[in-house]
């Protein structure tokens, strides 16, 4: 297995971890895999995004654009900005609900998310969108959202994982106590 995965969302999302999570699960696997991270404004609800390289033969952890099988964006807008990553034929599983950036929420200004997803729409044949909105009201907390978008990835055959890769995973990195939450996001179906 050869993968080039781009993960994208604004800071606080759990961007990071979901790429710790694929990371781990593929080297227990015995995969290679290499990771580079942009997390400098995460705390202050900027971008966030990760390239994870998996597989081997792999010199660089960064993605060229039009390297990448998969793109898992956590923001629409993000996911947008991402796109010149995505290789011909790859798979974008994104979110529905968005984050307005800190700078249009400081000029007073309006964003939805749907010209976005309109846009991905019109640009990604291969698009799984999420309705992560869904998925916080049935599940009752929102820090499991980046798990809900794992276990679309994996649905969407892009990942290269299984379920039981990621929940072996979640049960050695993640405390106890969070474990059951997690396994319901990751089995979660909330495609839009």
């Amino acid at each position: 297995m050869r993968k080039n995965i781009v993960l994208t969302g604004v800071g606080g999302q759990g961007t990071v971890l979901a790429s710790k999570l694929i990371a781990a699960a593929a080297m227990k696997k015995g995969l290679p895999v290499m990771s580079a991270e942009t997390i400098g404004m995460a705390q202050r609800g900027g971008s966030v995004f990760s390239h994870l390289r998996i597989g081997e033969g792999i010199a660089s952890p960064m993605i060229a654009k039009g390297e990448a099988d998969l793109i898992l964006g956590f923001e629409p807008a993000e996911t947008v900005r991402m796109l010149p990553y995505l290789k011909e034929g790859g798979q974008v599983v994104t979110a529905v609900r968005s984050v307005m950036p800190v700078t249009a929420a400081l000029a007073g200004g309006n964003y939805s998310g749907e010209e976005m997803l309109e846009y991905l729409r019109g640009k990604v044949p291969n698009l799984l969108t999420v309705d992560t909105d869904a998925a916080i009201q049935e599940l009752g907390n929102p820090k499991v959202v980046n798990v809900v978008l794992l276990g679309a990835a994996v649905r969407s055959g892009a990942l290269g994982l299984t379920v039981e890769d990621l929940k072996d995973v979640i049960r050695e990195r993640l405390p106890e106590k969070l474990h059951e939450i997690n396994f319901r996001a990751l089995t979660y179906i909330t495609e839009s």
